[in-house]
């Protein structure tokens, strides 16, 4: 069923459906301004034309026919009901579980655009440590290259290459694969405990951290099979890296170290330790580019488990929505919301933002160890993956 395109101009970027209160299932198409617009009721059939006047006869002109009854009106078409981003309409979508393709220890997803695929990794599980859904509702086990306990997962667009890290293996702690399904082993630069990578296309690197190593806890790859070890800033417990593009600057945060559990690079190789807004265990930091904001998430801390920063040096303390075990916070630009999820709390182990300083604390579909979180745009989701839970690892918003 088409939604009426008349007067919505520019709108190409997600399209998604919407269930009415009276069942219908409705189109909806998001703008380049991430604008949610849903045709508000079924287009009518248009009315049949009336019959004709006859002709008046010929000769003299005789007076026109009358006009033929009207036809009976049409029903209404669709109109459009518009949410913006941080009308909360999208905030407030329940969350619903997901079957994950088997119960392990799901620990980081990622939506590859290119692929049109959501991919999963675990540290757990045998021969199937990997998952993929081309809709966040319908999983598939994949064979990862070893059964490694994988920490993390990226999509490296431009090279066409999922990847992926590990905490354990010996000299095969990372995987790729261009499509999910075949994945190969690759030797890390050195056996360390490698907890998260990102894709820095500007710089044209792949970039991962380490909770373990002595004087080497990053690596790069400017192709996803040859590393190279660097020295990070300090040996701490490096647990998330990002790329904020418009600082020029990758970004790692840790959950040890005295006062130096934030670290920056413009290039990868050279880091610079940075002090952290409180020594708190943090552990995901994402990039709100339509923000200008680093946005960080902690697993421990009274009143302070968020801290942000418009330039990676200076870090300000924010209050999370509970004291909740943070894990995981993405940026979804088109809903104009940050998202975090937690391993501990009940009943409110989700928790968004529009501004990364005021924070709503939000229902998750179960209390599960939620411990990674992901925007997919082209299917209008936010996609979550947990540690536990029985038959019920994944869950997605809105449902």
């Amino acid at each position: 069923m088409a939604i009426p395109t008349a007067g919505l101009t520019g709108m190409s970027e997600f399209v998604l459906q919407v269930t009415t209160t009276d069942g219908q299932r409705v189109p909806a198409l998001g703008d380049a301004e991430g604008r949610l617009l849903v045709s508000s009721v079924l287009t009518g059939p248009a009315g049949p034309e009336g019959p004709a006047g006859p002709e008046g006869p010929e000769g003299p002109a005789g007076p026109e026919g009358p006009e033929g009854p009207q036809g009976p009106a049409g029903a209404d078409g669709a109109g459009v009901i518009e949410w913006l981003p941080n009308s909360g309409y999208w905030a407030r979508q329940p969350w619903q579980t997901r079957s994950s393709a088997a119960d392990n220890v799901w620990v980081s997803v990622i939506w590859a655009k290119e692929l049109g695929l959501l991919v999963a990794v675990a540290q757990t599980g045998t021969g199937n440590r990997v998952m993929t859904s081309p809709d966040g509702i319908n999983w598939t086990a994949r064979s990862s290259a070893a059964d490694n306990e994988w920490n993390s997962v990226i999509w490296a667009k431009e090279l066409g290459l999922l990847v992926a890290v590990a905490q354990t293996g010996t000299g095969n702690r990372v995987m790729t694969s261009p499509d999910g399904i075949n994945w190969t082993a690759r030797s890390s630069a050195a056996d360390n405990g490698w907890r998260s990578v990102t894709w820095a296309k500007e710089l044209g690197l792949l970039v991962a951290v380490a909770d373990t190593g002595t004087g080497n806890r990053v690596m790069t790859s400017p192709d996803g099979i040859n590393w190279t070890a660097r020295s990070s800033a300090a040996d701490n417990w490096w647990h998330s890296v990002t790329w904020a593009k418009e600082l020029g600057l990758l970004v790692a945060v840790a959950y040890s170290g005295t006062g130096n559990r934030v670290m920056t690079s413009p290039d990868g190789i050279n880091w610079t330790a940075r002090s952290s807004a409180a020594d708190n265990w943090w552990r995901s930091v994402t990039w709100a580019k339509e923000l200008g904001l680093l946005v960080a998430v902690a697993h421990t801390g009274t009143g302070n488990r968020v801290m942000t920063s418009p330039d990676g040096i200076n870090w300000t303390a924010r209050s999370s929505a509970a004291d909740n075990g943070w894990h995981s916070v993405t940026w979804a630009k088109e809903l104009g919301l940050l998202v975090a999820v937690a391993d501990t709390g009940t009943g409110n182990r989700v928790m968004t933002s529009p501004d990364g300083i005021n924070w709503t604390a939000r229902s998750s579909a179960a209390d599960n160890w939620w411990r990674s979180v992901t925007w997919a745009k082209e299917l209008g989701l936010l996609v979550a993956v947990a540690y536990s839970g029985t038959g019920n690892r994944v869950m997605t918003s809105p449902p």
